[in-house]
């Protein structure tokens, strides 16, 4: 027996006063509210109704019955509209783990603007470079850099990320400066590795469609793209990091391009999610902005000129 359907026919039967007028109203047979009602009773072990030829009407407890039960179905109705509400408009906390190097360069200063447009929205942000398993962990979202090993996941391309060799200028004259893959391993250059790389023994160029790798030889291994870049600043090796990470001391010359005729593979910026089925507003809100501010031609791919405060200026209007 469905216990909700059944209520809600002896709810109309209460309110109409016979069997007949409540399977009109619900558009069903008699013989079915008369079932329903009838499990119903047998379910509760007692009678709702008193029947006689001439009229219909409520026991005591069917009296005290369908007081809970309009109680019952008005909470399940609201309970409802709530759900679909916040479906339509974004509401809520929005649980998201974010690489800490982005978050912290880029995601930060395009906060204020998202928040403005949707003052329902609460963000619970948590900074970490390791790959989040979002549904055993609570996470609504993630934000991922590069390939995406759970197949399971949604992703959506956010913006490019593309990989740049760099290092200092004090480290280059001191080590020399490579001009071809081959020149790292020829001249026992010193490269700063990312443990959470795909494979982060070997970096990987490509040049007019022909692949060159290169078997690293390392003195700093960190799980953080930030720290690296540092090192690098500071003449400890060569690096392979985001343009988003390592652009604006390119920009600032604390850090030399490399090879840029031979390009590593590549990568992205993604936003993740368990499910596109029933996606919440505040996700799918979420990820829009995204796109909307960083798109196909990121500000950090000019080396650095995001602009440290505010967001992209923007006539899109909130919903």
């Amino acid at each position: 027996m469905d216990l909700f359907q059944a209520m809600r026919m002896f709810v109309k039967v209460a309110e109409s006063g016979s069997f007949s007028g409540a399977a009109r109203s619900l558009d069903t047979s008699n013989p079915s509210v008369t079932r329903y009602i009838a499990d119903l009773e047998a379910y509760i072990g007692a009678r709702l109704f008193n029947r006689s030829t001439r009229r219909l009407s409520l026991t005591e407890v069917g009296s005290n019955y369908l007081e809970r039960c309009n109680q019952v179905l008005l909470d399940i109705d609201n309970a409802v509209l709530e759900a679909g509400m916040s479906a339509a408009n974004p509401t809520g906390t929005l649980r998201m783990t974010v690489p800490m190097s982005f978050a912290v360069n880029h995601l930060g200063r395009i906060l204020p603007e998202y928040m403005e447009r949707y003052p329902d929205v609460k963000l619970d942000i948590s900074l970490s470079d390791r790959v989040v398993n979002l549904v055993d962990e609570g996470y609504d979202l993630g934000i991922r850099i590069g390939r995406i090993e759970d197949s399971s996941l949604v992703a959506r391309k956010i913006a490019p990320a593309r990989l740049v060799l760099c290092a200092s200028p004090a480290y280059l004259e001191k080590y020399g400066t490579p001009l071809v893959p081959q020149d790292i391993e020829r001249q026992n250059h010193i490269c700063l590795r990312y443990s959470y790389a795909n494979n982060p023994d070997v970096w990987t160029f490509v040049k007019a469609g022909k692949t060159h790798t290169v078997k690293l030889s390392s003195s700093i291994n960190a799980n953080n793209g930030d720290l690296l870049r540092e090192a690098a600043v500071g003449g400890m090796g060569l690096v392979l990091q985001p343009s988003f990470i390592v652009g604006n001391d390119i920009r600032d010359q604390k850090l030399v391009h490399l090879m840029p005729d031979y390009v590593p593979p590549a990568s992205m910026v993604q936003a993740v999610y368990a499910s596109r089925q029933h996606l919440s507003a505040k996700v799918r809100t979420f990820v829009d902005y995204l796109i909307e501010q960083f798109g196909d031609t990121p500000c950090w791919d000019d080396f650095g000129s995001c602009e440290k405060a505010g967001a992209k200026k923007s006539t899109k209007k909130t919903s």
